[in-house]
């Protein structure tokens, strides 16, 4: 008897099965292939804005994500850097090989029980999950059950005319538990994902496109681990143009995308190729990042330009674009169409409402992309535990934490395409910046269960900051910064935006230091939000003019000035409850009105 079985060894399912491991409970993975752990099936990129803060926040709760990152890294990049802290996006490109090796290392270590079978059906008694059948035959009883299957359930993969079933290139489906799950009402629709072709780097002409060097900065994903930086490796840019485009249309008839073959809506935020040239039309180019994808590996990974077309149409579409003009592929790229559930059948703990002890993570939930699928498994992981031990559940609020704002985007509002994690949907992202995860979430982490070792890492680093904090209050004189003015505290001339960068100096790399340091420059944008939040919650009656321009409204991304529009409401609150629209999205309509009102 297990405490908790979670069913498949992706990213969702290796922080799934870590996460109740640390905990105590009796864990076991069920998986087709054990060497597929860790697999980065399709970028070899880990974070981004939004995406690089929810990886620093399983950090804080002991996930994998974050150290094995920077164990594999050979390209860090900063996004955002030129803006402020909150919505700065930490990013890495990661050696396949590498990350593949640290997750399963890291795996190892953990009291973790591999079975590798496939899962067949869910063993349910009444409303309540007992266990798992797999295709040997045999039955494994458990308490708790974590449903992790990725693109797997139900999955078909797609390039041209041809189709076979498959979560990955070469990987069966989970086709008979993606069959119960209709049968059990549970599988709400069908979704789309898509990889690009893998291309051999030496045939690219490298010398002729712009570079993209990594960070010169020293900083990590992990605030736990200071492991030695790999060689790092730049890359580089180039773009698509109409001859592109021509050839793309000229193969539309074997694109099962313009066929009508595949009925999943694919992400907003990640097109493919052929999605982007007849969605944006008007457009002469769309930019693509050649992205490296190992130290001993020629394989180049062209972000941008998935595609599900047949091989030969992808080959002279590649032959039209800049560096790429002789370019061989390696591996073709395809689409995948699978199975999702509703989340809004799940509770704040991703348990679902009508079978108890049933638990599912990542894009089984309608998400794509690695850190979102990360998130969930550490969360379920949790609180699939705790199920089994009879313990209080871990919650993540979203004024708290962006696994917070995603959890209950997903179980509030549903997903009708891929859900992707940005800054744009939490209303509290001044306060949710990527460098203060542990200020925000060390104490919720230890009350988790996080083991001894790590508890101790949260509570040195934040006497760390602590001591800054309170260093920040003495007097240093302006020469020392290299200014003029007299005596003032770090903290007063930190206010002062001609100092700031030396005060950064001052302290060099040091993550509590600069934690500090932006804690006292949002100080006072952090109390204002608060009190336009309190302000907002009152003002749900506020009337929207039926001609309002929502195009005109700072801050409002284009997805949901589409949804806004499409139903005009009359008020705040009837706003609120459009289905899809974010808390920060009604109070950047809110805030606006305000100041309509108030000229």
């Amino acid at each position: 008897m297990f405490d908790v079985l979670v069913i498949g060894a992706g990213h969702a399912g290796v922080e799934a099965a870590a996460a109740a491991a640390q905990r105590g409970a009796k864990t076991g993975l069920l998986s087709f292939s054990k060497a597929n752990a860790g697999q980065m099936s399709c970028n070899p990129s880990i974070g981004g804005v939004g995406k690089g803060h929810l990886v620093r926040e399983l950090d804080v709760f002991e996930g994998l994500l974050a150290k094995t990152s920077d164990q594999a890294a050979i390209h860090y990049r900063m996004l955002n850097r030129s803006k402020g802290p909150a919505v700065q996006g930490p990013r890495i490109q990661a050696d396949r090989s590498l990350f593949q090796t640290a997750t399963q290392a890291a795996l190892q270590q953990l009291p973790i029980e591999w079975l590798i079978d496939e899962a067949l059906e869910l063993d349910i008694e009444g409303d309540t999950v007992v266990g798992v059948i797999t295709g040997t035959g045999s039955r494994i009883a458990a308490r708790s059950v974590v449903v992790a299957t990725g693109t797997f359930l139900g999955g078909k993969i797609f390039r041209g005319h041809d189709r076979v079933e498959g979560g990955r290139v070469e990987e069966k489906a989970a086709t008979r538990l993606g069959e119960q799950f209709a049968d059990l009402g549970l599988a709400h629709g069908r979704l789309k994902t898509g990889t690009p072709p893998r291309l051999d780097g030496r045939t690219i002409d490298w010398a002729s496109l712009t570079p993209q060097p990594t960070d010169g900065q020293n900083w990590r994903f992990s605030a736990f681990s200071r492991s030695a930086r790999r060689p790092q490796l730049d890359c580089a840019i180039t773009r698509t143009n109409p001859r592109t485009h021509e050839v793309i249309g000229n193969h539309a008839d074997r694109s099962p995308l313009y066929a009508g073959s595949i009925d999943g809506r694919g992400p907003r935020y990640c097109p493919s190729i052929e999605d982007k040239v007849k969605r944006f039309s008007d457009r002469e180019g769309h930019q693509i990042f050649l992205e490296p994808e190992g130290l001993t590996t020629r394989l180049v990974y062209p972000a941008g330009i998935s595609t599900s077309l047949p091989l030969d149409a992808q080959q002279e579409m590649m032959a039209t674009i800049r560096g790429l003009e002789s370019v061989e592929i390696v591996q073709p790229g395809y689409a995948v169409e699978y199975v999702f559930a509703d989340p809004r059948r799940l509770d704040s703990r991703l348990c679902l409402k009508d079978i108890d002890g049933l638990f599912m993570a990542g894009q089984i939930n309608g998400t794509t992309g690695y850190e979102e699928a990360a998130a969930q498994g550490l969360v379920a992981g949790i609180n699939a535990a705790a199920h089994a031990a009879g313990k209080d559940p871990t919650l993540f609020g979203r004024q708290t934490s962006y696994i917070g704002v995603m959890i209950d985007d997903l179980i509030v509002h549903g997903v009708n395409e891929p859900y992707r994690m940005m800054t744009a949907r939490a209303e509290y992202r001044l306060h949710l910046r990527a460098d203060n995860a542990i200020a925000r979430l060390g104490v919720q982490a230890k009350a988790s269960g996080v083991s001894a070792a790590h508890a101790t890492a949260i509570d040195r680093y934040m006497e760390r900051k602590a001591a800054y904090m309170t260093s920040f209050e003495e007097k240093v004189d302006a020469k020392e910064l290299g200014l003029q003015g007299g005596q003032k505290s770090l903290k007063e001339w930190i206010s002062r935006p001609e100092a700031v960068t030396a005060v950064r100096d001052r302290f060099g790399d040091d993550d509590a230091a600069a934690e500090a340091i932006s804690d006292i420059l949002y100080a006072p944008y952090l109390e204002r939000q608060e009190r336009e939040w309190n302000t907002m919650q009152k003002d749900a009656s506020i009337t929207v003019p039926a001609d309002f321009d929502y195009t005109a409204v700072a801050g409002l991304s284009t997805e949901m000035i589409e949804r806004i529009s499409a139903v005009r409401p009359d008020n705040l609150d009837q706003a609120s409850r459009i289905p899809g629209i974010t808390p920060a999205a009604l109070s950047a309509l809110h805030f606006a009105l305000s100041r309509r009102d108030a000229a």
